[in-house]
């Protein structure tokens, strides 16, 4: 009941978002060549009128309910149109690169931190959303590590600026190196932050791109989970060493669990045990994509870029840095083996 009360404070902020999709296909469909797609355009759409007038308290649940809840649910369409044997493929192909970009997070991530006077909260906090799933691994992250709202802002500014740029040079910088599908996909999918901005990214280069590089994001999301854990350890001696507290806080891991990916698994299981017509899945696809394109215009009206502007430089320059290392160690992987 509560569910379908609150059912018309979330249609403005749908409405809206949709509309923006819509425009934002209609600009992709004229335009004279595939320069930028529309989950560019309506992100950056949703930028624009956000600075022309911010959404107000009538439009804001729809917006968030879009950008979070929405977004999940079109990745779970996207399933549908995938089979077992791609995502297993995927998930292995991307491992080793994953790995790498990993360690280079947090690895370089804390030396970088160091340089830059930044508090071990909100270095690892950039780094788990550069390394990660953008604003996902910092929201999970700060309640374990007892981080402040001022550290939670400086993070996820931090990597969504850097996502924006990427956004933009990331189809561009692969269709000069002259990559394949896969080939950027992968790129893209351990190297872009946010999966929203994976999405973005991903089909501004092509459909198949976009397919895989979402695949190879899910199979990074999962990352979260041992990576929250670990420094819930290490957060809890911290707290021992200050004489703060003892078993105060525990992890659950219920909280924590991207379970949305257990959604998309499922209707690539489904699909691949030909349960959904041929017609169906391809339908599921397109809605699939529209639904992201209104997730990104969503986030895009939430988004204040004069805010952003204003948390300051060192927490810039050290998401500069990491974002910089990744997309260069992310490539290097894959030159080695052999996929470039």
């Amino acid at each position: 009941m509560t569910a379908v009360k609150s059912l018309p404070g979330l249609l403005p902020g749908f409405a809206a978002a949709l509309v923006i999709a819509a425009v934002a296909k209609l600009v992709e469909d004229l335009l004279p060549i595939p320069l930028i797609g529309a989950s560019v355009i309506a992100l950056f759409l949703g930028m624009i009128l956000n600075q022309i007038r911010q959404p107000g308290a009538k439009m804001a649940p729809g917006l968030k309910f879009t950008s979070k809840k929405i977004l999940k649910f079109a990745i779970i369409l996207l399933g549908a149109s995938l089979s077992m044997g791609t995502v297993l493929h995927i998930g292995q192909l991307s491992l080793t690169v994953m790995l790498f970009t990993l360690l280079t997070c947090f690895g370089g991530g804390y030396f970088v931190g160091k340089a830059l006077g930044l508090n071990w909260r909100l270095s690892n906090m950039i780094s788990a959303g550069t390394g990660i799933c953008g604003g996902s691994a910092i929201a999970a992250m700060a309640p374990v590590i007892d981080a402040e709202d001022t550290d939670i802002a400086y993070a996820m500014s931090a990597t969504f600026l850097f996502d924006m740029v990427m956004i933009v040079l990331f189809p561009i910088m692969g269709r000069a190196m002259g990559l394949s599908d896969v080939a950027y996909g992968l790129w893209a999918g351990t190297a872009v932050n946010d999966t929203s901005s994976v999405v973005a990214a991903g089909y501004a280069f092509s459909e198949a791109a976009g397919d895989f590089a979402t695949m190879v994001k899910l199979t990074r999301t999962l990352s979260i989970i041992p990576t929250v854990l670990v420094f819930s350890v290490i957060a809890l001696r911290e707290r021992r060493a200050a004489g703060v507290g003892e078993d105060n806080e525990r992890v659950h891991l219920t909280t924590i669990f991207p379970w949305f990916i257990l959604g998309f698994l499922a209707m690539a299981g489904l699909n691949s045990l030909g349960l959904i017509p041929a017609v169906f899945s391809e339908s599921m696809k397109e809605l699939s994509k529209f639904l992201m394109v209104a997730a990104l215009a969503a986030i895009g009206m939430n988004t204040d870029f004069r805010q952003m502007c204003k948390s300051g430089i060192n927490p810039m320059i050290h998401g500069f840095i990491i974002s910089l290392l990744v997309v260069i160690v992310a490539i290097a992987v894959e030159a080695a083996i052999g996929l470039v």
